[in-house]
């Protein structure tokens, strides 16, 4: 691997994280395309994004860009919810979505933390 980033967990998890979102809103209907199948996807790819973007800076910048990352996943959470509310998405998968918001954000503020006491 090339670049530090792509060893970090919380990089390789947010790629499956992308990669799983993508999956599940390609059943959404396809006049949310648009709508909330690409605020959804972009949010998702955000974090990752983020991640990658933010490791090539110096340590107070790599935080924010962490920051902005775990707000990424925070946006995720509402647009699942309207996936369930609108029967695109059910409540199981809804559970295991919102679980890996959850891993995600913890697994960030881990990292954040860690590099503010470094």
């Amino acid at each position: 691997m090339a670049f530090d980033f792509e060893r970090l967990d919380v990089y390789k998890e947010a790629l499956n994280f992308a990669d799983s979102v993508y999956r599940v809103s390609a059943e959404f209907p396809k006049d949310e395309l648009y709508g909330l199948t690409g605020q959804l996807r972009r949010a998702a790819v955000s974090v990752a994004l983020n991640i990658a973007e933010g490791s090539g800076k110096s340590k107070k910048e790599f935080i924010h860009y962490l920051k902005m990352a775990r707000a990424s996943i925070h946006e995720c959470v509402p647009l699942f919810t309207i996936g369930v509310r609108q029967g695109y998405l059910d409540e199981d998968s809804f559970g295991v979505f919102y679980g890996r918001c959850e891993s995600l954000s913890k697994m960030l503020s881990k990292l954040i933390n860690s590099l503010r006491r470094a």
